[in-house]
């Protein structure tokens, strides 16, 4: 049997489960998972293995109309995503108007390689409306291969990985075979507190900040990490840090068990916030933070 291998590259809306259902495809915890929009930011790939295939599955930040120029490079992964796959996973789910953003609909109906369409979230609909919806999305993209899919319930999960094996062409080994990603522990390091960030503030304050690792040294018992939080204005650094830093102590902690977990080691997780104006729409920071 002839080796297979390519990239299978996620797109979709915000919120309707591309992280989750990688992680689910990959067997790791590699993008982070909240209930809030947005909260992938970069193209995060992940890697299966096999004897005689490579997947490399590919998250992108969901679809938005750009506002910051934040969002024009959050964008830019997602139309790099379209021009570099061998296999397309769009990624909708029971509720979204599929209509959504039309002009990603007619790239899914031009595109030349296969469009697997994955209708996340069926445990939250019932079988009659289901097939209904099954039947409007296959009278929308007629050449996709449609998998209803439950990424939280595990539902089909097999049937999607097995057809996106079956559609995978004849090639190379392009990652070593142990590798899981191409990002560096750095990175995800990031990616934890963030999520935690996420999950901790509401409003404008998670999409307001980005995190930076400061100092990453590893002793030969403790792995000690120093992060900066960056936010736009001063009120927020208030905010984030909380009355007599209670607010960040906690986003410390939480952090700092998930990222023993994902590393396998001890680590002491410091944290700082600082002020960087308008960073979102700043060249700079926005080259500095890897955008």
């Amino acid at each position: 049997m002839a080796y297979r291998s390519g990239f299978v590259n996620i797109i979709g809306n915000p919120n309707v489960g591309k992280s989750t259902l990688m992680n689910e495809l990959v067997g790791e915890r590699l993008s982070i998972i909240t209930s809030k929009a947005q909260t992938t930011r970069h193209r995060i790939l992940g890697i299966v293995n096999g004897e005689e295939f490579q997947i490399v599955f590919s998250d992108t930040p969901g679809i938005v109309k750009p506002v910051y120029k934040l969002h024009d490079s959050m964008m830019r992964f997602v139309k790099t995503a379209f021009t570099d796959a061998d296999i397309i996973l769009y990624v909708t789910d029971v509720m979204e108007t599929f209509d959504k953003n039309s002009q990603y609909l007619g790239k899914l109906k031009r595109s030349r390689v296969p469009v697997i369409l994955a209708i996340n979230k069926t445990d939250l609909s019932g079988r009659e409306s289901l097939d209904l919806l099954i039947s409007e999305r296959k009278s929308q993209l007629p050449d996709a291969t449609i998998i209803p899919v439950s990424a939280l319930r595990r539902h089909n999960l097999q049937l999607l990985f097995e057809t996106i094996l079956a559609k995978l062409p004849e090639g190379p080994v392009y990652y070593p075979d142990d590798s899981l990603t191409d990002k560096p522990e750095r990175f995800f390091v990031t990616e934890i507190i963030r999520e935690k960030i996420f999950r901790n503030y509401k409003k404008e304050i998670p999409y307001s900040c980005e995190v930076v690792i400061d100092s990453f040294n590893e002793a030969s018992d403790l792995l000690r990490i120093n992060a900066v939080i960056y936010v736009i204005r001063e009120s927020q650094k208030g905010i984030l840090i909380g009355h007599k830093g209670e607010m960040l102590k906690k986003v410390g902690i939480q952090a700092r068990s998930d990222i023993e977990k994902f590393l396998g080691k001890r680590i002491y997780l410091g944290l700082q916030v600082k002020v960087a104006a308008d960073w979102r729409n700043n060249e700079k920071f926005l080259k500095r933070f890897g955008y």
